[in-house]
């Protein structure tokens, strides 16, 4: 089980580290802000994490013989969503890193610009800007910032676990070929 785990975590782990880096070098967007910018991370997200419901096929096929429980096929997919998480939590700290941390400044001046166009009331502004400050020295904790960051991929990866290891219980779903 451990090499399935290991295999296609690393292989959803690369294809979000690879997104990742297209996203922050290639566009020039990696303050976060823009909705596209988020739907588009989540969409490369959701395509690699895909890899979950590969893996917990190819452990039943090969390794079990074409048949799979389900709490088997949820500890495989949560291995992989696991190893996948990790990858993105150290290639976030890495960039955080080279950028010198400037991320939280830009999303929270983002937050306080976005907020300026609505036209907020001087209270809600007050507010808003202390709720920055606050995000600022909570996000500078790395205790804080690493579950923080783990918590951004891991519910979709155990949603799509909870689903592989459901629809792949049943062996007449995509039978094993000999």
């Amino acid at each position: 089980m451990k090499k399935f785990i290991l295999v296609f975590g690393t292989v959803a782990g690369a294809a979000i580290i690879l997104s990742m880096i297209l996203g922050f070098y290639a566009t020039g967007t990696d303050d976060g802000t823009k909705n596209f910018s988020e739907w588009l991370g989540y969409l490369t997200m959701l395509v690699a994490l895909s890899v979950i419901f590969v893996g917990v096929k190819r452990y039943r096929d090969q390794e079990l013989g074409g048949v799979i429980k389900f709490g088997t096929g949820l500890a495989v997919g949560l291995g992989i969503t696991v190893v996948a998480s990790i990858a993105y939590v150290t290639t976030w700290e890495i960039h955080l890193a080279m950028t010198d941390y400037v991320f939280i400044n830009e999303y929270t001046d983002s937050l306080v610009a976005d907020a300026k166009s609505n036209s907020v009331t001087a209270a809600e502004l007050d507010k808003l800007l202390a709720d920055n400050e606050e995000m600022k020295i909570q996000y500078a904790q790395l205790l804080f910032r690493l579950p923080m960051t783990f918590m951004e991929i891991f519910p979709m990866g155990l949603l799509i676990s909870l689903i592989s290891a459901a629809v792949l219980r049943n062996a007449k779903v995509m039978p094993a070929t000999a």
